[in-house]
């Protein structure tokens, strides 16, 4: 678990980057995605939008203000994706195992008659 601070107009929020944190984020991530997809499909999804953002909102210290709301959320996902991303880097390091390098055999030299 990592502790992240994030500052939004001027205030620092701590948030600390749980398992649980991470799988709210995606979700959030998937919610905007079906409503990008699907416009007609944002009053179904508004709700659980707002609901996922205030459960990661609940878990910041000191508690979120309004008015920062959309830019702490922004700022999360950018982390959480950053996060993720390093550690597909992390794992593909250790998984990718550096190629023996192997000499051609040499071609048996062909003798000619003369």
């Amino acid at each position: 678990m990592l502790t992240r601070e994030i500052t939004i107009n001027g205030t620092d929020y701590h948030l600390t980057l749980t398992d649980q944190l991470v799988n709210q984020v995606n979700n959030l991530k998937s919610l905007y995605s079906a409503a990008y997809e699907d416009p007609e499909s944002f009053e179904q999804v508004s709700s659980e939008i707002s609901t996922a953002i205030n459960e990661i909102a609940a878990q910041a210290e000191p508690p979120v203000e309004d008015d920062d709301l959309d830019g702490f959320i922004q700022e999360i996902i950018k982390t959480v994706d950053k996060k993720e991303e390093e550690m597909k880097e992390e794992l593909a390091g250790k998984t990718v195992k550096p190629k023996k390098e192997t000499k051609p055999e040499p071609k048996p030299k062909s003798r000619s008659k003369k």
